[in-house]
């Protein structure tokens, strides 16, 4: 029967929770997950608001917990590993979901096992019909993380770079807020830059050429609101031509590093991960650049792009796999709201 695996994630703003097997050397099977985004109960505020970030995961977690144990036809009793997003996140929200995780395994006498938020991103596209394999350069992005590494094995992560200031995703969301666009924005200007021209604009692309690995994104920010200063009235008919503009230059950025990643590194595999890996644009560029170079992109399902209770049972399921990490039975836990991937390995 392999292990059951019941995945816990709380650290932002979405309450996740699913259930996966395990078995053997096998690629470990998502039974069934569910999650509540507090999207709509944050837009009042044009951000996340941690404290009401963290009511809510206690409202939300034991009813999905329920719902997934339902839709997968198991038992509570029947789980034998317990994972929860141990970091990076708000402390307060990781809280939640590591309380809940070591009190069930706790009652169950059962193992828990703390799991890198970014580590689970990270394995997502093994949930996919296209699985990647082993070694892989892995571009991810979101909102608060834009990172190229190296990945050699479950657990054997090299970072190559990093941005240095704001991530593509906090570019995406901040350019909208500019632009009036409301919360959560990223998504709203990639719509918007669907009607709009992507050469409109000429927006800077920062650290193209630096020669190295690294990202910054807060120069583009400000060029976009030197753009929205000077459009003034004329902003709300030209808002979709520099919501498209901003979109590319955005895309142009992580492509080209990302392609300048393979290159350094010898390798011919990419994956994808992150909320910002939904981007239509992004991922269109990337097969379109792997097509012509007989490179191999990866990309999680889009119901798993952003955060979710499958990429943290997952990533417990692959650590358990590969020996790097054993569950353990001491529930007096901690959680690490800032935490390095490399030193989660």
């Amino acid at each position: 029967m392999g292990l059951l695996i019941l995945g816990i994630e709380s650290s932002c703003d979405e309450t996740g929770v699913a259930l996966v097997r395990s078995t053997g050397a096998a690629r470990p099977r998502l039974l069934a997950h569910a999650l509540h985004s507090q999207v709509q109960m944050h837009q009042a505020y044009g951000g996340v608001v941690p404290e009401l970030a963290s009511r809510d995961h206690i409202r939300r977690v034991l009813p999905l917990t329920t719902q997934v144990l339902r839709a997968s036809g198991q038992r509570l009793a029947d789980v034998d590993v317990l994972a929860y997003t141990r970091g990076p996140g708000l402390a307060g929200a990781l809280l939640v979901g590591a309380g809940l995780a070591c009190a069930l395994a706790a009652a169950l006498g059962k193992p828990v096992l703390g799991v890198h938020h970014l580590e689970g991103h990270l394995l997502s596209p093994f949930l996919s019909a296209d699985p990647p394999e082993f070694p892989f350069v892995a571009l991810l992005v979101s909102g608060g993380h834009t990172q190229l590494m190296r990945v050699d094995g479950v657990g054997r992560y090299a970072l190559l770079g990093e941005t240095i200031d704001d991530a593509a995703g906090e570019a995406f969301d901040k350019s909208a807020k500019l632009m009036g666009l409301g919360y959560p924005g990223g998504p709203a200007l990639a719509r918007l830059a669907e009607q709009g021209s992507a050469t409109a604009f000429g927006l800077p692309r920062p650290l193209l050429h630096s020669g190295d690995l690294d990202f910054s994104f807060a120069g583009l920010k400000t060029a976009v609101l030197t753009q929205v200063r000077k459009l003034g009235d004329q902003l709300p008919a030209r808002k979709a031509d520099l919501a498209a503009s901003t979109e590319a230059a955005i895309v142009h950025v992580l492509v080209k590093k990302t392609l300048a990643a393979l290159r350094q590194t010898g390798l011919q595999r990419i994956v994808v991960a992150g909320g910002v890996g939904a981007n239509r644009r992004l991922r269109q560029q990337l097969d379109a650049a792997c097509a012509d170079s007989g490179l191999r992109v990866h990309y999680p399902e889009l119901e798993l792009c952003t955060d979710n209770g499958a990429m943290i049972a997952l990533a417990a399921a692959m650590r358990l796999q590969a020996g790097v990490q054993q569950a353990g039975t001491d529930y007096a836990f901690d959680v690490l709201p800032r935490w390095p991937l490399a030193a989660s390995a």
